[in-house]
């Protein structure tokens, strides 16, 4: 690339506005009219070459250029914010209640919200947050904030290292603030030093030019926040692996014991009992806002549960020993914790059906005596039972949570038997042609009222289901660092500021000049202390004076 060389002999990349040496401006990347010698410099970065400004010949500088742009990257977050907002508009996929008619979400988003739930679902919002185009979005918002801060942070900082106290005349002319003293003694150049470093400015001296500077730190605040952002980003995107993230949900009886999805048969899970309280109606705190909801209302539902780990088994093949390792209460908000695993609170049924009993007798047998008694697993119903009286039932047709769909034909809401119905198939022990009878909750249909056979159900148990979700997230750390990190860039660069002040001796007097990132009313107030009772005019805002 082309070079740049200054009047000082200093040669600087293409791209510089102001001599990497001594400062002084160079004029065609200025973008000023050259007449106005007064107008303010840009101070931004020190006027040091950015790469994105100087190189746009390959594929790579155009890219580097393109997501340098500050424009660029609050798009892509503006985008994203969009996003995720249309997102959280309905549930997302994981969320949909495990009591839906249907889960399929094809179904689902239709069925509950109508167009706009088919609208949601078929561009893809139902699945959002780990969708391809929106995980691309995340890691582009990520190469922009490290492009960005790349950009920017190596040229500043070779700028700021290298700074010298000796700069051009101009440079301290067209700085904000600036004043020039005809004549001035060694005094008061020596008073204006202490007082300097009383306040705490670092002192570099060069040839009897003067650079006091402090809060250098904070500069580099803002990067600080890019470096936090983008482990929050990275974060993000490792939430999305199975590795880094899990979240299962889980159905689990009273007691039950399963193996706890996600843990690859190592932990499992017991109900030992599911407990549920609700407000008391008659309690005045209470009683205005349970009479508006006209329902009893939880005030506690919690799951006693036990967690075991299964232990290699001495022999192989053979079924692993369970271990004991935790025992709690979970409740609402208050998860149990083992290992890197919680499980909490997140749902629960009451009062579904375990098993049903049934009998045969004859149709016309008043007393109804029993031909044959038979018990159905509700979770888990056999085809067909062999009766010791020589009875024999198949079920044809099971519908744990049975309703007639819109064209009048029997079919289940749901997995869980909430409402079960069979359509059972009854052969007597003589050997002659089966009998259909379809059995429900208050439904004993004969389908073609000839059946010399009638079954009925003598008993049924119930009990509770609890609803849990188990999750485990290696990528909350992460989180939490990157929101530290952020933090302490937030803090840098609000509370502290990168000041600077020159003294340029010239003609027997010298010229004064300040710049700072923010606050310029504090630096105001510091050459104030620092000029008090000498013969150094006092700086003047040109910025004030060209309005």
């Amino acid at each position: 690339m082309n070079k740049i060389k200054c009047e000082c002999g200093h040669v600087n990349p293409e791209g510089t506005v102001l001599c990497e040496s001594c400062g002084k401006p160079i004029e065609e990347n200025q973008h000023i009219d050259g007449n106005d010698k007064k107008k303010l410099l840009n101070m931004r970065y020190d006027g040091t070459a950015r790469r994105s400004q100087t190189y746009n010949k390959s594929i790579v500088d155009k890219v580097w250029s393109f997501f340098s742009s500050v424009k660029v990257g609050i798009w892509l977050i503006v985008i994203a914010l969009i996003a995720s907002a249309v997102g959280s508009i309905f549930p997302q996929e994981q969320y949909i209640p495990a009591d839906a008619v249907s889960r399929d979400p094809a179904i689902f988003y239709e069925e509950r919200y109508g167009i706009l739930g088919q609208i949601f679902y078929q561009l893809g919002f139902h699945n959002l947050y780990s969708s391809w185009w929106y995980m691309i979005l995340i890691a582009l918002i990520g190469i922009s904030l490290v492009i960005c801060s790349l950009d920017r942070f190596v040229p500043l900082f070779r700028a700021l290292r290298n700074q010298k106290a000796k700069r051009h005349a101009t440079f301290l002319q067209r700085q904000r603030l600036f004043s020039q003293t005809d004549q001035v003694d060694e005094e008061d150049i020596d008073t204006i030093k202490q007082r300097l470093k009383k306040l705490r400015y670092n002192i570099k001296e060069q040839d009897g030019h003067i650079l006091a500077e402090k809060g250098r730190f904070s500069r580099w605040g803002p990067y600080v926040n890019h470096i936090g952002l983008i482990i929050i980003l990275l974060a993000a995107l490792l939430r999305q692996t199975s590795v880094f993230y899990m979240d299962e949900y889980i159905w689990i009886r009273e007691g039950e014991q399963k193996v706890i999805p996600g843990t690859e048969q190592q932990y499992y899970i017991e109900n030992k009992d599911f407990v549920l309280e609700n407000y008391d109606p008659e309690d005045e705190l209470y009683k205005d806002a349970l009479e508006q909801e006209g329902a009893p209302v939880a005030s506690n539902y919690q799951t006693n549960a036990v967690i075991y780990k299964a232990m290699e088994p001495e022999v192989t093949g053979a079924e692993p020993e369970l271990k004991k390792i935790e025992e709690g209460n979970i409740r609402l908000n208050e998860p149990l914790n083992f290992d890197d695993y919680a499980v909490y609170q997140m749902g629960y049924q009451q009062n579904e059906f375990s098993s049903m009993s049934f009998k045969i007798h004859e149709t016309n047998d008043r007393e109804e005596k029993s031909l044959g008694d038979f018990t159905v697993d509700l979770t888990s119903p056999k085809s067909e039972y062999e009766l010791d009286s020589g009875f024999k039932v198949e079920i044809n047709n099971y519908y744990p949570d049975y309703f007639l769909d819109d064209n009048g034909e029997p079919a289940s809401e749901t997995d869980y038997p909430r409402n079960p119905a069979f359509v059972m198939m009854i052969y007597p022990p003589d050997g002659s042609e089966p009998e259909v009878s379809f059995l429900g909750i208050g439904k004993n249909i004969d389908a073609t009222g000839e059946n010399d056979y009638n079954v009925g159900i003598t008993n049924f148990e119930l009990r509770d289901v609890s609803g849990l979700s188990i999750r485990r997230d290696y990528s909350l750390p992460y989180f939490i660092v990157g929101a530290i990190i952020f933090m302490i860039g937030v803090i840098q660069g609000m509370y502290w500021h990168h000041r600077r002040i020159w003294v340029r001796p010239q003609d027997g007097g010298i010229l004064l000049a300040a710049h700072t990132n923010k606050n310029w009313y504090g630096v105001k107030k510091d050459i104030e202390k620092i000029v008090d009772g000498t013969h150094i005019q006092m700086v003047i805002d040109q910025q004030e004076l060209d309005k």
